[in-house]
């Protein structure tokens, strides 16, 4: 994150996956102590997106959800049946795209895959 110099990026959409993961994790592990994390883990993640977004190491950003939504049903229409992207994947490309982003962070490879395929400089 030093290394960017400036402020992330982010949508509204993507801070509400990351708490909907959080979520999802505490009841993982509510049924088997092998996955997921506890509750406070989950606790420390969120006050540290808080501090992040306090601090501008995370700037929230507006988008105009249409104009991602007519991004996201294009590259869904010319990608998903031949290269088999989720939604969400697609959504946070067609964020990027409508915020005109040139770099893109992801870990995962199908998802830089479709960021490549948009001209995107994926960082992971």
């Amino acid at each position: 994150m030093e290394s960017l110099g400036a402020p992330l990026r982010v949508s509204s959409f993507l801070l509400l996956e990351f708490r909907q993961s959080l979520r999802f994790q505490i009841r993982l592990h509510a049924f088997d102590r092998t996955k997921g994390f506890t509750r406070d883990e989950a606790e420390l993640m969120q006050r540290r997106l808080r501090s992040d977004l306090a601090t501008q190491v995370l700037q929230m950003v507006s988008v105009d959800w249409s104009d991602v939504h007519q991004r996201a049903e294009a590259l869904s229409a010319r990608f998903t049946e031949s290269r088999g992207h989720r939604l969400v994947d697609i959504m946070h490309v067609a964020t990027a795209l409508h915020l005109g982003a040139e770099e893109f962070l992801t870990f995962d490879a199908n998802q830089k895959r479709l960021a490549v395929a948009q001209g995107l400089k994926v960082r992971v």
